[in-house]
């Protein structure tokens, strides 16, 4: 199996797509996923593109993505969040994952960026260990916080 790692580009965004609805259904979230083609399109490939798309061929075929940002640190400065990095069931395990992470990880130091942080659910064991092993620091004392567009709506009638 050949594996090719390459940036994504606009024309990718369908099969992009395909894989976020992919990993809400892997994480019990199947109706979760808002985002379209046309705003993957548009917020990846704009004049100031929001996100860098990393995609995993086999055969001429995406079976994989990770999708990244650049976030500032008051105490390191500029890092990347890993937002998402996703393999087709029927190819995981074969080292599509790894070959994803590894780009990931290296884009960040040929960035000469400071850290590289994800999150992930602490139900999904394999990864955990994955990321454990590949010498990742697994933070248990901090919560990720969240405020979807009701609770904004919401906080924003009290004030």
């Amino acid at each position: 199996m050949e594996i090719n790692i390459r940036k994504a580009t606009r024309t990718d965004m369908p099969d992009v797509l395909e894989l976020i609805k992919e990993l809400a259904a892997f994480e019990n979230e199947p109706d979760a996923v808002e985002t379209t083609v046309e705003t993957l399109e548009k917020e990846g490939f704009g004049e100031n593109p929001l996100f860098t798309c990393f995609v995993a061929e086999v055969d001429g075929k995406i079976e994989g993505m990770a999708l990244v940002y650049y976030r500032f640190s008051t105490w390191k400065g500029r890092t990347l969040h890993l937002e998402d990095l996703i393999v087709r069931e029927e190819k995981r395990g074969t080292g599509l994952g790894n070959a994803l992470y590894k780009k990931v990880i290296t884009f960040a130091e040929e960035q000469g960026l400071k850290r590289v942080e994800w999150v992930v659910l602490e139900w999904n064991q394999h990864a955990i260990d994955f990321y454990a092993r590949s010498g990742a620091n697994i933070l248990k004392d901090w919560y990720t916080v969240q405020m979807d567009t009701e609770g904004i709506k919401k906080f924003i009638e009290k004030i």
